[in-house]
């Protein structure tokens, strides 16, 4: 058993359904759109991703980027596609990752014999530490291997275009499948013979102990280039090999980290690594769309794109878990997508598409049902015309994490960083609709508030590398201490006790606990004290974990219906401040209620549902990642301030 697997032990989504020794058993193929969340693991390549079920199921895939259309997503419609690999009659499941890696293995285990179904998502060939990604041909690879005895194993491939809205046909050519309808391509590399009904295609295959069958799938676009010949086996194999070269040898100049939950840290930033799109360094928030946050509500969002309020937060977590190479490449793509806006009229833009677009027009797909009938599935993201003047301090932030590996900034993007303090300066007082993109009437959140402190506070202190005048950075003092008087005054509430959401409002905000975390305050000082405890008792669900706010109809609704589950980046959050104020013992069970959300190879989604304790919402969710890396490093340190105390 590796540490990784051995710190998941007990960590378990369906503790239920766990057998004594570490397995599953699986007698049926359920409804795929109706499975837990965290029954999927994933799969990348840096560029795109799937996410495959316990039982072999590859019920996502978008090519050919996080953002494009899927050619499989059972995941949100039963009839949506899927590419399905398992045994034929009841067998057990288990599975990890292999050492260091995002490649995954599940074993089978079943009365006759045992297999083994390794997945992965080709990395370009020979790509090896910071380059894993940069060439990566688009190319799911599948190999089951019958390790003992004797094992019957059912193929079944449905490619479903286009979010389920293509059946193309299917045609066997030399060394496999292609298919064709819509603007894609489609090519399955496999010795297997299959059996084509419609747009689906089967075999069931006998396999000996030492016997395996491979697959390849790659694409191609209709106005581009075809997919690539059919690989064979060995083909097949070779880049198996190569791209479990490739992940290894990304961790082995990344992963650095001694300290508290050593192997959920490593793991968290490899997490990270895969949800990063290679040719730009931009990092998707999740690898999903449409996942709810509550069952059956309409809170589900398109996640597969880049916030510029992750970047501080991200630059802290690649600092840790990863290198300042990666950190310094995303903050670059956040610099040049955002570059120039905070100059014009326009406000500067909070999000935008990995390969820097910035028109993401929501929309919704009414002919997917949705994971467990939870509807609209939105393409899009209509946050992105919104108004959050909290990205101005996230901005300022992550370049002055930065400012030792940037090196020499070029003339506009200085222009850019002080043209941002400028708008934090001149804009705090104005409304806004907050962190968590509400979809009511504008506030005065507290925490946009304080990150325009921040913008200001960081724009100081890189004034010289700025370039900033005398007169720039007297007139960001000035605005920097007006605003941190309006939040002492008018965000604290004492009725509530604590810093609220908004000014004038007793209603309590988990953002909050960034005061402390920003620096805004110390996490000692009393009020911030206040804070985190009413956080802690009146801001959580039975388990213990955060909630962002709570959802109501008044005049401070976030303009949609229904609740949503606990949010695993605030129960981190809290984790880090308590660490931060020294209750390093709470630090510790905040954060140890947090991960046990976690699924058995590793991954967690963005919240938890409150009833059924399972993960909800998009997935895997890199806030959920940066939030478990940022929060171990809080206690470490905590602790080792403690003990030399």
């Amino acid at each position: 058993m590796t540490e990784l697997s051995g710190q998941l032990s007990g960590w378990l989504t369906l503790p239920h359904l766990l057998q004594a020794d570490g397995q599953y058993p699986i007698t049926m193929e359920a409804a795929m759109d109706s499975l837990p969340i965290g029954d999927y693991a994933l799969l990348s390549d840096c560029r795109s991703a799937a996410l495959v079920s316990r039982d072999g199921s590859v019920d996502w895939l978008c090519f050919p980027r996080f953002d494009g259309p899927t050619v499989f997503a059972r995941l949100l419609d039963d009839g949506a596609g899927h590419f399905s690999i398992r045994p034929a009659g009841e067998h057990r499941a288990s599975r990890r990752y292999v050492d260091r890696t995002m490649v995954l293995e599940t074993t089978f285990s079943c009365p006759g014999g045992t297999g083994v179904l390794t997945d992965a998502m080709a990395v370009g060939r020979n790509e090896r530490l910071h380059d894993l990604g940069e060439n990566s041909p688009g190319m799911l690879l599948r190999r089951l291997s019958c390790t003992g005895g004797e094992l019957e194993a059912e193929i079944s491939f449905a490619p479903r275009p286009e979010y389920g809205l293509i059946s193309p046909l299917l045609l066997p050519v030399p060394g496999g499948l292609a298919a064709r309808g819509g603007a894609q391509r489609l090519l399955l590399s496999t010795p297997v013979s299959l059996t084509v009904s419609g747009a689906t295609a089967t075999a069931r295959i006998h396999l000996a102990a030492g016997e395996a069958a491979v697959f390849a799938l790659g694409h191609g676009e209709l106005a581009g280039p075809p997919p690539p010949t059919a690989w064979t086996s060995d083909q097949i194999n070779a880049r198996l090999a190569d791209t479990l070269e490739g992940w290894r040898s990304w961790s082995a100049i990344h992963q650095t980290y001694e300290g508290p939950w050593r192997e959920l840290v490593h793991h968290s930033g490899r997490v990270l690594q895969a949800l990063t799109f290679a040719p730009t360094g931009a990092i998707v928030a999740a690898a999903t769309t449409s996942l709810p946050e509550r069952v059956g509500g309409e809170r589900n969002w398109d996640y597969r794109y880049t916030w510029v309020r992750d970047a501080s937060l991200t630059m802290g977590a690649l600092w840790v878990a990863a290198c300042p190479d990666e950190a310094s490449k995303f903050f670059a793509f956040v610099a040049d997508a955002a570059a120039s806006q905070p100059q014009q009229v326009m406000d500067l833009q909070i999000m935008f598409g990995i390969g820097g677009e910035r028109d993401l027009s929501e929309r919704e797909l009414p002919h997917l049902a949705g994971w467990r009938g939870s509807r609209p599935v939105r393409v899009g993201n209509g946050a992105w015309t919104q108004r959050q003047l909290d990205i101005y301090g996230e901005l300022l932030a992550a370049a002055q994490q930065l400012v030792d590996q940037l090196g020499e900034l070029d003339p506009a993007t200085k222009r850019f960083l002080a043209a941002a303090a400028d708008a934090a300066a001149s804009r705090w007082k104005e409304k806004d609709q907050g962190i968590w993109e509400v979809r009511g009437e504008p506030q005065h959140f507290v925490y946009c508030k304080v990150m325009c402190w921040v913008a200001l506070d960081r724009a100081i202190a890189l004034a010289e590398y700025l370039g900033a005048t005398e007169g720039r950075v007297a007139s960001w003092a000035v605005a920097r201490d007006e605003i941190r008087a309006a939040v002492l005054t008018l965000g604290w509430n004492a009725g509530a006790g604590a810093f609220t959401k908004a000014f004038g409002s007793e209603d309590l905000d988990a953002a909050n606990l960034m005061l402390a975390i920003t620096g805004f305050l110390p996490a000692d000082d009393p009020r911030m004290k206040a804070t985190i405890d009413a956080t802690a008792t009146r801001l959580t669900d039975e388990r213990g974990l955060v909630y962002r706010y709570l959802t109501n109809d008044g005049p401070t609704s976030d303009g949609l219906t229904g609740g949503e589950g606990a949010f695993l980046l605030c129960t981190f959050w809290l984790a880090q401040a308590q660490a931060l104020a020294g209750d390093v013992d709470a630090a510790t069970a905040t954060f140890e209620r947090a991960v046990a959300a976690i699924n058995d190879v590793g991954l967690l989604a963005e919240e938890v549902d409150p009833a059924s304790g399972e993960m909800i919402g998009n997935f895997p969710q890199a806030f959920s990642h940066i939030g478990l890396i940022n929060a171990a490093w809080a206690i470490s340190q905590a602790r080792q301030g403690a003990d030399t105390a």
